[in-house]
């Protein structure tokens, strides 16, 4: 009795296996390029790229899980530029003229690949920056580079946003 018992499971377990469906959600990695990495260091914080980074892959993740797209493959991104509308820490720090006050146009670059799962490999290229100043005075840091995150990501979750043509 306990043989067929222990049959039964591990056949039941086996079956569940093999007929286990993809993964609704693909795989999203986002990294910083070398250039932005020494701006970071150098001008805008470490800290505050590397959110940015964070809010970029959480963003991303949230579309593909919501549309479905790019089931079971993966997306490797690199945040290449980021702008902030207003001085971050950093730059507050090193420039005494700079206030918080100060704003301007701010927005991102992000580059990279979408492989599915098949294997296909499609090159990514985003760059959003808002065009006009006078939307910037009511804008937090990183307003407008959080904005690209979401277009990007709003964008590529239903089929509009590949490689720049």
């Amino acid at each position: 009795m306990r043989l067929l018992l222990v049959c039964s499971l591990a056949s039941l377990a086996a079956g569940a296996t093999i007929a286990a469906p993809l993964s609704t959600v693909g795989r999203v990695e986002v990294t910083i390029s070398p250039e932005l990495q020494k701006k970071a260091a150098a001008d805008l914080g470490v800290k505050d790229v590397e959110r940015l980074a964070v809010e970029l892959r959480r963003d991303v993740t949230r579309e593909l899980e919501r549309t479905g797209v790019l089931a079971g493959g993966r997306m490797e991104l690199v945040l290449t530029d980021v702008r902030p509308n207003r001085p971050t820490f950093r730059q507050l720090g090193n420039q005494l003229s700079l206030s918080y006050e100060s704003f301007g146009v701010g927005g991102a670059t992000i580059d990279g690949q979408a492989i599915s799962v098949t294997g296909e490999v499609t090159p990514i290229h985003f760059r959003w920056y808002e065009s006009d100043i006078r939307e910037a005075w009511t804008k937090s840091t990183w307003s407008d580079a959080n904005h690209a995150f979401d277009r990007f990501a709003y964008r590529y979750g239903r089929g509009k946003s590949y490689a720049a043509r």
